[in-house]
């Protein structure tokens, strides 16, 4: 296929390869905290809005009959500001004016609109809330405008008006997917049929009722055998034994041995046989299990070879592909349905020249994560990244944050130190230990003075405040032993967006990683580690407030996540950009540590005053 060309003279393609995308947080623009209504949810579609919204875009058709369908031209004129340099990069970003606008519009849009799925944005946590995208395209004629899509389904629909189309749409009624998945329902209702008469037959609870009638048989010989025994033991303690007597006692002892070898040997039998007996009952069932295992899979593996993504040099690659290339890795449920790739596949289709990206949460959070209605994130790794890999090659983008250190080289200020151990003060935007994609540690850094230098701890990257390091191995594992036996005491001094309705509690909610959007951790009872923060009230402000953090474990974005979570304190940390709104940095700061020397034993305190405390 040949490379898509753009009218536009300030981009010139080059090849701009992403591959890693392991980054800590992402940025997002401000957005107020306050609660904004949503209109009256109905039960079903208003065809009335739905035709007039057609109409509407068939009238800009007709009037400018060059544009695509989906292709929204402002009609206003837009903020002031400088036409984007290059794409937004789309796993850590702030939204261009120009993208706040059109996001901006689109949720006027949303407003207004009369939808039958129930994005119920009044409740802080739910199943409903949608990740929306806009993406500022310029048409060939040089009319600027945007593009809206939506991830996933939409009122169990992919086609709404407004909205680009899917990559490929799943729930095409004479689609081969919706055929085979027919095929499936009816393996599963055959399946099921069998399953519920087998069920209704005595076997399968003639089977239970006889390997709990064999346990309770042997229990009970046993025990019958433990009582023979003590007597026989009990006899040849009272006085010694004539031959003919010690003979019968073994005697005895072997026929309790054969006796429980035949009990054992007729039980399993018994229960072999209606084994068996089940076993050719069940085997249609396993049958038609296997064949739907096979079928899902083909199904699957076609599924993956109909997702086929455009890049900017007009190279198209299935996400089957896509993903191999990643290491042969599966692709994850969902993968190729999300905002960004539908955008950048529409106009590319389309010879529409990207030039800025937003991706915003409408709505209820998913149970377990943190998404705040209206708020701008950046575009999931887990799905989004293997395929926006490939859309962006040939489009010049942003560079990359986390390739970029803007920190000092300096060294880090030590603010305490003997023969063993230093404790140091981490700027924040600084990682503990060298990432995947920079090098720039306090670990690198450290081990140019003690080469030596092992971290007992880490903090986040945009983290600050105090870190223990042992300067040699023995010193080390002390002091590591101290932290797993919780004798180590911290506290963390954060400012919240807002303040709390009490002055103090804990906090215990089960963290683990969110294996989609991975470094974002997510609530978890059921696979989750257990997390637990105390909290207290520092200083409220007119805002704002001050509070200290006493981590008892020490999990990642422990404190963030729990501050921010509807079922923790609520309120994200100041400059949060994972999990709140971001600011000029994270409002955290590691400021109180108590350890014992590893040496001496002697108790040391030592304390470090946030840059954003008054």
């Amino acid at each position: 296929m040949k490379g898509i060309l753009f009218p536009s003279t300030y981009y010139i393609a080059y090849h701009f390869t992403l591959t890693s995308y392991d980054v800590s947080t992402q940025t997002g623009a401000k957005s107020p905290r306050t609660r904004h209504p949503f209109s009256e949810v109905r039960n079903g579609l208003d065809s009335v809005l739905l035709r007039k919204e057609r109409l509407g875009m068939e009238e800009r058709a007709a009037q400018q009959p060059n544009l695509p369908e989906c292709f929204i031209p402002f009609t206003e004129e837009l903020p002031p500001a400088e036409r984007p340099a290059r794409f937004t990069f789309p796993f850590q970003y702030q939204p261009h004016p120009w993208a706040l606008y059109a996001a901006q519009a689109l949720q006027q849009k949303l407003d207004s609109a009369t939808w039958q799925h129930n994005f119920d944005v009044e409740k802080a946590v739910g199943d409903y809330g949608k990740m929306f995208g806009v993406l500022v395209v310029e048409h060939a004629s040089g009319q600027l405008g945007y593009l809206a899509a939506f991830s996933g389904k939409v009122a169990g629909q992919n086609h709404h008006p407004g909205f680009v189309p899917p990559v490929f749409d799943v729930l095409e009624e004479t689609g081969f997917f919706r055929k085979e998945e027919k095929q499936l329902n009816l393996l599963n209702e055959r399946i099921w049929v069998l399953e519920h008469k087998l069920l209704g037959t005595s076997l399968e609870q003639t089977l239970k009722d006889a390997q709990l009638n064999a346990q309770t048989a042997i229990q009970a010989l046993q025990k019958k055998h433990k009582e023979a025994k003590a007597l026989r033991d009990a006899k040849r303690s009272e006085a010694p034994l004539t031959p003919q007597v010690e003979q019968q006692l073994q005697h005895e002892s072997a026929r309790d041995h054969f006796e429980m070898k035949d009990l054992k040997r007729t039980w399993k039998a018994h229960i072999e046989t209606l084994e068996a007996q089940l076993r050719v009952q069940k085997e249609p069932i396993e049958q038609l299990k296997q064949e739907r295992r096979q079928r899902s899979a083909e199904l699957q593996q076609q599924l993956f070879e109909q997702f086929r993504f455009l890049n900017y040099r007009g190279e198209e690659s299935s996400l089957a592909t896509i993903f191999s290339e990643q290491g042969g890795i599966q692709p994850p449920a969902g993968a190729g349905e999300c905002a960004a790739p539908k955008l950048l596949q529409y106009a590319y289709l389309h010879q529409l020249q990207p030039l800025c990206l937003a991706e915003f949460w409408w709505g209820q959070s998913p149970v377990g994560e943190i998404r705040l209605h209206r708020h701008y994130y950046p575009a999931c790794r887990g799905k989004c990244a293997p395929i926006l890999g490939h859309m962006l090659q040939g489009l010049e983008c942003d560079p990359n944050p986390q390739q970029q250190s803007l920190l000092p080289t300096d060294a880090l200020e030590i603010v305490f130190e003997n023969n063993d151990l230093l404790v140091i003060n981490k700027p924040a935007g600084l990682l503990s230990v060298p990432g995947k994609e920079t090098a720039d540690s306090v670990q690198l850094r450290i081990r140019g003075q003690f080469p030596e230098a092992l971290l007992v701890h880490r903090l986040d990257q945009h983290t600050s405040g105090l870190l223990l390091i042992g300067k040699n191995l023995d010193s080390y594992r002390v002091l590591q032993r101290q932290f797993l036996e919780h004798r180590i005491q911290k506290r963390y001094i954060a400012r919240l967006e807002g303040i709390p309705a009490a002055l103090a509690g804990t906090i215990d909610l089960p963290l683990r990683v969110d294996l989609d959007d991975r470094p974002r951790q997510m609530v978890c009872p059921t696979h989750g580690k257990a997390a637990r923060t105390h909290w207290k009230l520092f200083k409220a402000e007119e805002q704002t407030a001050l509070v200290h953090f006493f981590p008892v474990t020490g999990r990642t974005h422990q404190l963030r996540v729990h501050a921010a979570h509807p079922q923790g304190l609520g309120i994200p940390i100041l400059g949060d950009s994972l999990y709140g709104t971001a600011a000029d940095r994270l409002h955290l700061h590691a400021g109180y540590l108590l350890f014992y020397d590893p040496a001496t034993g002697a108790e040391i305190r030592v304390e470090s005053k946030a840059p954003f405390e008054p």
